[in-house]
């Protein structure tokens, strides 16, 4: 049909007659002459059509916003000052001889060059956001970052593998989407969170370096970065220790932001341990563009008469920590109780401060409602320990040490990009040598921080039975801006280890053969060691874009509800498909409203 997409129409064709092709992006009538912006996957160009191309123009005047047309047109220079250099096609036009309307579109729902159009409307009509120039340049540089990804693994000898959708149900940390079987009454599959026990076969088959850019499912609860359907970049290797993987794994990041973006990342990336990141930063991600850091004086409040810091500071589980915030005596009153607001959805029950205007007039050069109950030899070790200059403020948490991390943690990043503190445009880093395991109070017993099949450090394993607390593994999550971009681990190879973590989570021989036995199974039969990791792609994406949801970089996103607003999924089915799952429904399903729809985003 075309000759020549938009983007390839330049001054070299200057005098040629082209055929082009596309959607009419905009319409312009001025004084008898009709302009058309032409849109096509490659650019917009300027049509002119006038009243001597008789078919043309009666054709041009009836052409209407996101009609599809073609055009045969001669190229030619554009007049002196109508140039516009920041388009591939800004220095010519094309003066229309034919014009061709391929198909005709009705008036849409909102205009592709509007800003603030909700996010329900976009996903009705997705098909119609996705023409809008964001949304274009969304998924072309997703394109560029999975084609990066391809590349540099190809290069490395690994095998794009698929691993199957409909799979058996197992614990990773949320729920499992069910699909039930119409053959095997009563029965159910699974569809993955993640690749991770096939992933494990393939080491134990042999093929030593396996990557998939694989679709994940979990029926949680989301958020901005969260959806029930999502794509990771999957990747496991055999004979390979941590610090190869993670040497490797830099260098592809290194590589995907040169390729994508023309960003260099500062190399080496700093590798921190798990519990500096938590002393420091209170968070196992942490943002290193940012200055502020929490620093304990839990030691220093153990024997003043304050219980608010008394108690915690000799409680085992408790913390106090303070966060100086440089030039921050010039937060208003007010500001400070939104603050105190802000962290109380984190669990604190308060937030304490100190105002610093005068350190050498000791007591009396500084401002706060707790300093009666603080010793003037306390007060100095503070200042001293935060090394407080004139000017600062120090923000106080006292409590459970994970209440104390999770509110200044958060509070650190508001204060952050609410005073400007953000130094730096791109800074990761490895964080490495976690806990194996997390208590869970509620449920009184040992769970994974990572997955059941992290190895644990080799010089540990004989603490898993007895001290499992203190054993660390040999997990690495790598962090940028604040934000896990991947994680992985050294697995477990041998089924005897294997079994032992599954015991001290208590998973018993039963439970763990009834759910894990195809992987116990193949352990025996010389599994090499191996390791790998998982990158969120969707996220990586959505952080090189600055947008702040995910939704903003896949095609065809859920909404916050796990629903398409396009296909209008989750819907009913009828009857008879029922039967043949062997599915009765308790109580029948409430019809959707307008309501509905219109929170679902």
């Amino acid at each position: 049909m075309r000759t020549h997409v938009c983007a390839e129409v330049n001054e070299s064709l200057v005098d040629q007659v082209v055929t082009v092709s596309g959607w009419v992006g905009r319409r312009r009538d001025h004084g008898g002459v009709i302009f058309i912006d032409l849109r096509d996957a490659s650019s917009t160009l300027q049509v002119v059509i006038d009243p001597d191309a008789k078919d043309a123009f009666k054709l041009a005047d009836s052409v209407r916003n996101e009609f599809v047309i073609e055009v045969t047109a001669k190229v030619r220079n554009r007049p002196e000052g109508t140039q516009n250099r920041d388009l591939a096609t800004g220095m010519v036009e094309v003066y229309a001889t034919k014009l061709e309307i391929l198909n005709r579109s009705a008036p849409i729902p909102f205009q592709l060059d509007e800003d603030d159009v909700s996010e329900p409307v976009r996903l009705k009509y997705r098909y119609l956001d996705l023409r809008r120039d964001s949304m274009q340049k969304a998924m072309r540089l997703r394109h560029k970052v999975t084609r990066s990804m391809r590349r540099f693994l190809d290069d490395l000898g690994f095998v794009d593998i698929e691993t199957p959708i409909l799979t058996r149900s197992t614990p990773e940390g949320a729920r499992d989407y069910l699909v039930p079987s119409r053959v095997h009454d009563g029965e159910f599959f699974a569809l993955p969170q993640s690749p991770q026990l096939f992933k494990q076969m393939l080491m134990v088959a042999g093929f030593e370096r396996y990557y998939q850019i694989a679709r994940c499912f979990r029926d949680e609860d989301l958020r901005a970065d969260r959806q029930p359907e999502f794509t990771q970049l999957d990747i496991e290797m055999s004979f390979m220790d941590e610090g190869h993987i993670m040497e490797m794994m830099e260098a592809m990041i290194v590589g995907l932001f040169k390729d994508a973006l023309d960003i260099d990342l500062p190399t080496p990336f700093p590798r921190m341990p798990y519990s500096e990141a938590i002393e420091r930063f209170g968070i196992d991600r942490p943002d290193l563009r940012n200055p502020l850091e929490l620093v304990s004086v839990t030691d220093l409040m153990q024997s003043v008469e304050f219980k608010v810091f008394s108690g915690p500071a000799n409680s085992e589980s408790g913390r106090v920590a303070v966060m100086r915030v440089p030039g921050g005596s010039s937060l208003t009153r007010k500001q400070i109780d939104q603050y105190t607001e802000y962290v109380s959805n984190y669990g604190a029950k308060g937030l304490a401060y100190i105002k610093i205007s005068d350190l050498a007039a000791g007591k009396d050069g500084l401002q706060s409602p707790i300093l009666k109950f603080l010793p003037d030899e306390v007060v100095s070790a503070i200042m001293d320990r935060v090394q407080a200059e004139n000017g600062d403020l120090v923000f106080f948490g006292a409590d459970d040490a994970k209440v104390v991390n999770d509110s200044l943690a958060a509070l650190r990043v508001q204060l952050g990009h609410d005073l400007d503190l953000l130094q730096g445009a791109w800074v990761p880093v490895w964080v490495v040598d976690f806990p194996m395991f997390d208590w869970d109070g509620a449920s009184k017993r040992w769970q994974s921080l990572h997955h059941p099949f992290t190895a644990p450090k080799a010089d540990q394993v004989t603490n898993l039975q007895d001290n499992p607390g203190e054993v660390l593994s040999r997990a690495y999550d790598v962090v940028l801006n604040g934000t896990e971009i991947g994680g992985g681990s050294i697995r477990i190879h041998k089924s005897d280890i294997q079994k032992t973590v599954f015991k001290a989570l208590g998973i018993d021989d039963q439970e763990a053969q009834e759910k894990f036995g195809f992987l116990l199974e193949a352990l025996k039969y010389g599994a090499p060691p191996h390791g790998g990791i998982a990158f969120g792609l969707d996220r990586i994406v959505a952080m090189m874009l600055g947008v702040d949801s995910i939704r903003d970089v896949i095609a065809f996103p859920k909404t916050q509800r796990a629903s398409c607003l396009l296909s209008e999924a989750p819907g009913r089915v009828d009857n008879q498909q029922l039967r043949d799952l062997h599915i009765k429904l308790r109580n029948k399903p409430k019809l959707p409203t307008s309501d509905d729809a219109a929170s679902a985003a």
